[in-house]
């Protein structure tokens, strides 16, 4: 491992470091004083000492593994094009090229399908996962309130479910009906009427039977068996049998998610959850953590793939780093995996603070998907965290109960996205409505202010629609006292 400390300087402000020599992170990173470690594996992260850095080279840590979208567009804008032009013809010749499945039909109706039967064990699990995040979900069902803010003008919020959504749940590397459970979960809270779920089919053509049981049990209605960006343009522009939604969700690939924005600005005229890129975390250790546990919760997004990353936030003194450095090397190399993690590792790095204020900050800069914070009294530090995805305290909460049956969702921002979007939770598939009513007493009050704000701004229309009224609730006053 490429083992170089970082901590921050006091002297100057949280960022303000001591100036050097070397301006750019290849530069300073091949400073002699630094050790190197090297495994079987070639599982190797970096480690800075923040205090040698300038204000520039800690920003740049924020930086996520570039994805070049310039060239992937070019690659899926005709893909886009093609599948609206083609419609099912087109999803069905992608399978063929990307997955090498021929499908005499790209859609199922997810009631003429047969329940699936599973392990008991693992239908157990499902169940669990299930009730979990309905429960939380459901807890999160926003409340109907009126205000009248001035006698006689009330207003209300109220919300509606977005009536078709598409659910994207990846099969490539990996196939992860947890996914299938995170999305369509809150769709069914919501009462979305058209749910199309799509993911990659099988060699022999059939759909994951772990996927389509929580299909089932969450109340999807249909299952687009295809993948990739053809997955996203058939739901996005409708085909033949694949029903348009109206909002697309879930993680995939960066062509998933070029396809993803692409369509977003066409004229299908969806939406989407947000923005995504390759997963990560963030770990923060004291010395009290167990190394065994900080290397399987670095391990357990590092896997995910070879454009994963992994940070290491050591806060404090007393860190066993070379305990830390043999367990990765050790559990990488037993992991099935272990290759894809090994890559990630190989763009990830280990940062080491003073103490937790120092560590909570540059967790904030970077803005995980994942947030771990493995330390005494972890529960007091969570009212610090401003940027992440979703956070888990204390040394009995690896990331993995997020990931598959505490409630939460998982399907959330990276790439630094943490500072700006929120995970997909009940609200991503409702739309809010404002309603406002009058009573005639109310426009007499706030009519006149309208009046004066519209001949302000020139709109001679708006001020009308108000002054007409006034004036018509005059004349019949006028009259009644005849």
């Amino acid at each position: 491992m490429d083992c170089r400390i970082l901590s921050f300087n006091r002297s100057s402000g949280l960022f303000a470091a001591t100036r050097i020599t070397h301006q750019r992170l290849p530069s300073f990173c091949q400073r002699s004083n630094f050790r190197s470690f090297r495994f079987s594996t070639n599982c190797s992260m970096k480690s800075y000492k923040l205090s040698d850095l300038s204000r520039p080279e800690v920003e740049s840590l924020k930086s996520r593994p570039r994805i070049d979208f310039s060239s992937i567009f070019k690659v899926v804008q005709p893909i886009v094009d093609d599948i609206r032009n083609r419609g099912d013809a087109a999803v069905k010749d992608y399978t063929v090229r990307f997955d090498k499945v021929e499908l005499d039909s790209i859609v199922e109706n997810v009631n003429d399908l047969p329940d699936p039967v599973l392990d008991p064990a693992v239908q157990e699990a499902f169940d669990v996962a299930y009730n979990n995040i309905f429960a939380f979900h459901a807890a999160q069902k926003p409340v109907e309130k009126n205000v009248e803010n001035m006698e006689g003008v009330r207003c209300k919020r109220v919300a509606r479910s977005i009536s078709s959504v598409g659910l994207y749940v990846p099969g490539g590397t990996a196939v992860l009906p947890s996914t299938a459970l995170m999305l369509s979960v809150p769709a069914q809270i919501a009462g979305c009427k058209i749910v199309v779920l799509a993911t990659p089919p099988a060699k022999d053509g059939s759909i994951c039977k772990e996927v389509l049981y929580c299909a089932k049990k969450a109340g999807v209605t249909h299952i687009l068996k295809a993948g990739g960006a053809q997955a996203i343009s058939a739901m996005a522009w409708g085909t033949e049998s694949c029903p348009k939604v109206e909002k697309i969700y879930g993680p995939g690939n960066q062509y998933v998610t070029a396809a993803k924005m692409i369509l977003q600005n066409s004229e299908a005229m969806i939406s989407i959850d947000m923005p995504a890129g390759p997963s990560e975390v963030l770990v923060i250790a004291d010395k009290h953590a167990n190394p065994v546990h900080i290397a399987a919760d670095l391990l357990s997004q590092a896997e995910h793939g070879p454009d994963s990353q992994v940070v290491l936030v050591v806060a404090g003194d007393g860190v066993d780093i070379t305990a830390i450095e043999d367990q990765i090397n050790k559990q990488c190399n037993s992991l099935p995996r272990g290759s894809f993690a090994a890559k990630a590792l190989s763009h990830s790095f280990i940062v080491h603070a003073r103490d937790m204020v120092e560590a909570i900050a540059f967790s904030n800069l970077y803005a995980p998907e994942h947030l771990i914070i493995n330390v005494t009294d972890a529960e007091k530090w969570e009212s610090f965290v401003e940027n992440a995805g979703s956070v888990f305290l204390g040394e009995w909460t690896p990331e993995s109960v997020g990931d598959y049956a505490s409630g939460t969702n998982h399907v959330l921002p990276t790439y630094g996205y943490a500072r700006m979007y929120s995970g997909v939770s009940l609200d991503s598939f409702l739309k809010y409505i404002t309603v406002q009513s009058l009573t005639e007493e109310g426009l007499k009050k706030l009519g006149p202010y309208v009046a004066t704000m519209a001949e302000v701004e020139g709109l001679d229309a708006h001020k009308r629609a108000v002054t007409l009224r006034l004036q018509d609730i005059e004349a019949r006053q006028v009259s009644n006292l005849r």
